[in-house]
């Protein structure tokens, strides 16, 4: 699918919205998928067959990422711009209000845009997305890292912290590291800081959409406790822990995330909680 693109402060975003819902459903809502650093919008290419005859699916790729432009080094990167990035990509596909799914720092920014304007977000799905930067572990030496062995390198360990051995095939593994080495390492970096700057919990217990977490057990990131914290803070959230997976969660298991998001956006309001959850 050729890609649209929006510009935004500093750059141009590459997105596309996919509507193959059957004719007979009238006003079909928008599922808008935020993948995190170093991804791009095919991560969730796993989860449409579950998603794509019922929602329309709007993805798109982050400054910096898959087909964006690289930023401009003179345009601040926070939490803020990178949500109102998101805003301007459902703006331009003309998408007013939509179910909001994100991942790792997709997942923070799509809380906060939720917590910013709640009265363009439907639901809130977040996967492996940290609530406090300050509870994020195992990244401070990745400036050096990136200094010192580029973007291969730094791709090469996040491979390692993505998926467990055999978690995903051949071909899945070597399109990943190859696509995730192409991001803008300034960039990379950048969103880093933002991330790990951000503190949105004196504001979860006013967030007004249903909130899904869906967890991995093993991220070398987020542990599960930080997340257990953050469901605490939210009433009526959902936390499902998946077994045997780490900070690639949504492509190595986007079946179960899949489904999990379907059920979630069946009954939002359903007071469900699962921890240990396998594949």
């Amino acid at each position: 699918m050729t890609a649209q693109r929006t510009n935004v402060a500093g750059c141009t975003l590459a997105w596309s919205l996919i509507d193959l819902t059957p004719p007979w459903l009238p006003a079909p809502e928008t599922i808008v998928m935020h993948h995190g650093v170093g991804a791009d919008r095919d991560i969730f290419a796993g989860w449409l067959p579950a998603l794509i005859h019922t929602h329309r699916i709007l993805r798109f790729d982050m400054r910096g990422h898959g087909a964006s432009d690289r930023p401009d080094a003179r345009v601040a990167i926070d939490m803020d711009r990178l949500t109102g990035d998101l805003f301007a990509v459902m703006d331009a596909a003309g998408v007013e209000q939509a179910h909001l799914l994100g991942e790792s720092i997709g997942g923070t920014i799509v809380l906060n845009a939720a917590l910013r304007a709640p009265e363009r977000v439907r639901t809130l799905t977040i996967s492996n997305g940290a609530h406090l930067g300050a509870s994020i572990q195992s990244v401070a030496g990745w400036r050096q890292m990136i200094a010192d062995q580029g973007m291969e390198g730094w791709s090469a360990y996040m491979m390692r912290a993505r998926f467990h051995p055999g978690a995903i095939s051949g071909d899945m593994a070597r399109w990943f590291e190859a696509q995730q080495a192409t991001a803008c390492p300034e960039t990379v970096l950048r969103m880093l800081d933002a991330l790990v700057g951000a503190d949105l919990v004196d504001r979860l217990p006013t967030l007004r959409p249903p909130l899904l977490l869906l967890h991995p057990d093993g991220s070398p990131f987020i542990p599960v406790p930080a997340m257990a914290a953050f469901r605490d803070l939210v009433p009526g959230a959902r936390l499902h822990v998946i077994g045997h997976a780490k900070h690639g969660l949504p492509f190595s298991h986007a079946t179960i995330c899949a489904r999990l998001m379907t059920e979630f956006l069946l009954n939002p309001l359903s007071a469900v909680d699962r921890t240990g959850l396998g594949h």
